[in-house]
């Protein structure tokens, strides 16, 4: 087996700036997810308002069903988008901008 005959300071270095770019990439989607997350809860806010309102209301067995599954559904996207807030910000790049 051969041993590498770069000094293990440029091995450092270089695996320091792979963390870098790997963290900015991180950081990135952390932010695109976040971004995304916000512009998918405004109108799910406004058709999950909007669907509520309709089943105050006398509706038809027909048009309850189906206010009920507009509901529900924006329900369900309301809990998909809630799972992405668990997408953070790694460490070191939350360090980096304060």
């Amino acid at each position: 087996m051969s041993q590498s005959n770069t000094p293990p300071e440029i091995n450092e270095a270089h695996l320091r700036t792979e963390i870098e770019e790997y963290e900015k990439k991180l950081a990135d989607a952390a932010s695109l997810v976040a971004r995304v997350r916000h512009e998918i809860n405004n109108p799910l806010a406004a058709l999950l308002g909007q669907a509520q309102l309709l089943l105050r209301e006398e509706l038809s067995e027909r048009a309850q069903k189906r206010a009920e599954t507009i509901e529900s559904q924006a329900r369900r996207i309301q809990d998909i988008v809630a799972e992405l807030r668990e997408v953070q910000l790694p460490a070191a790049a939350i360090n980096n901008q304060e």
